[in-house]
């Protein structure tokens, strides 16, 4: 039984975060409505070979969980992947992944909860949309306001309803592959090649794909932040990347190919409409009662613990970078509760910011935050393996034990799995929804640079 100590990091945030909590907060980040709603899009672009993106974009997305559980058990500060960077690749690197990842998780909170509202109007299409979104951002906001023992266990059970939706997917799908459904014949694996064979649109399609695909993952990287207010985070965070390791393989690799060998590919519909998600058809033709209706409670439920996990890492990125003096000291400051409250009021204004951008500009400025939300994942991703391969060495340098956890094969995987990034990167261009990502993140990144070239300025100046 684990110890309820509540006993503060050296951060001065509090250690109440359970096992069972990390895990659920990583795989909740890690699955959100991009597997609900955004799959028809990458099967549109590849046909059933979109099984093979989901494969790969799974092993280097969990090649990034084994690099940054190795690393933050052994460095379980706030900041998380941010505080690593600065640790071993300098304040560059720490100052942009920080701030990068920090913009990246705006758009995301601003973009879930917008969504949220939309799903609201499922039921209630009269409804006009600014009600619910500033109803459900005033809820997690209040959430995130509270203890972080209350947070993740809010996030445990919000992050469950997905678990179990998908589990269920996939069994029914199984069960009308393999014996068929009331009223239906076995449907066998016939869709895998009976609609212009399993590479339809070749394998350039399964490349281009890939980045669809693979900002379904964005949130693998949650794991790391939660290191700082774990109970042990030397056996949490491991414990968190292993799980992550199965369930990612199911609800991905194994979800997408029920989907494509019960669904003729061509007839699944890439418009972002909750009835016509790949998971309502299935469950339409399971005869469950109101499929659509049950599914937009579980799509509403995924943006909302998409929302509340993003917030949580923004907060505490926020005063990761505030602690080190990248950002004003006011915002390090933490709450009686041992929560950064000013630090989450910084997110609560991106969220406003990107919510309304949202709605007035959808077409214009909205797609350019998008785009910098992917720009700046990516980004982040490839410090954190360009981090990882200086933290081996430095450790083998230093003759230190290995870490509780690591990632096998490095440092081969970790150059493969970061290439593999990079070349992800360089084709969003060439990608219709994703073309905005390096107009958006170039310039941002250049800002950031001098930024950080400011502060150091003004550092010297204080110093001296």
């Amino acid at each position: 039984m684990e110890q309820d100590t509540g006993a503060a990091a050296p951060s001065g945030l509090r250690r109440d975060l359970r096992g069972r909590h990390v895990g659920m907060i990583a795989i909740g980040g890690a699955v959100g409505t991009g597997l609900f709603l955004g799959s028809g899009l990458a099967i549109n672009i590849a046909g059933p070979a979109v099984v093979i993106a989901y494969a790969v974009a799974a092993f280097a997305a969990l090649a990034l969980a084994f690099a940054l559980a190795e690393m933050v058990a052994v460095h379980p500060e706030a900041g998380g992947f941010g505080a690593v960077a600065q640790r071993y690749l300098g304040g560059l690197a720490g100052f942009v992944s920080r701030w990068i990842y920090f913009a990246a998780q705006v758009v995301n909170v601003g973009s879930e909860v917008i969504a949220a509202g939309l799903y609201m109007q499922f039921w209630y299409p009269q409804l006009p949309l600014w009600i619910p979104v500033v109803a459900f951002s005033v809820i997690m906001l209040a959430v995130n306001l509270a203890a972080v023992r209350f947070f993740g266990e809010f996030e445990y059970w919000f992050a469950m309803i997905k678990v179990v939706t998908i589990v269920v997917f996939i069994g029914l799908g199984i069960f009308y592959i393999v014996f068929g459904l009331p009223g239906s014949e076995p449907a066998g694996v016939g869709a895998l090649t009976e609609h212009g064979g399993f590479l339809p649109n070749g394998i350039g399609a399964v490349w281009l794909a890939l980045t669809v695909v693979t900002f379904s993952y964005l949130g693998t990287e949650a794991v790391s932040m939660t290191a700082a207010e774990s109970r042990n985070p030397a056996r949490d965070v491991p414990r968190a990347a292993r799980t992550m390791v199965l369930r990612l393989g199911l609800f991905y690799v194994l979800g997408m190919l029920v989907v494509v060998s019960i669904l003729p590919w061509n007839q699944v519909s890439t418009a972002e409409e909750v009835t016509e998600s790949p998971f309502v058809r299935l469950f339409d033709l399971a005869g469950v009662p109101a499929a659509a209706g049950v599914m937009n409670f579980v799509v509403l439920t995924a943006a909302l613990s998409a929302m509340n996990t993003n917030l949580y890492l923004t907060a505490r990125m926020t005063h990761s970078l505030a602690a080190d003096g990248y950002a004003p000291r006011w915002f390090a400051r933490i709450g009686r509760n041992g929560v950064p409250q000013r630090a989450l009021l910084l997110s609560a204004a991106g969220l406003v910011l990107a919510a309304v951008l949202a709605v007035v500009a959808e077409d214009t400025a909205f797609p350019l935050l998008i785009g910098l939300a992917l720009f700046g994942a990516l980004v982040v991703w490839v410090l954190i393996f360009a981090s990882h391969v200086v933290f081996r060495r430095s450790r083998a340098r230093a003759g230190l034990d290995p870490a509780p956890v690591r990632l096998r094969g490095a440092p081969a995987t970790t150059v493969l799995a970061g290439g593999f990034f990079v070349a992800v990167l360089l084709s969003t261009p060439f990608t219709e929804q994703f073309s905005t990502a390096w107009k958006a993140g170039v310039p941002f990144l250049a800002v950031l640079c001098v930024a950080y070239y400011l502060v150091q300025r003004r550092r010297a100046r204080e110093v001296g």
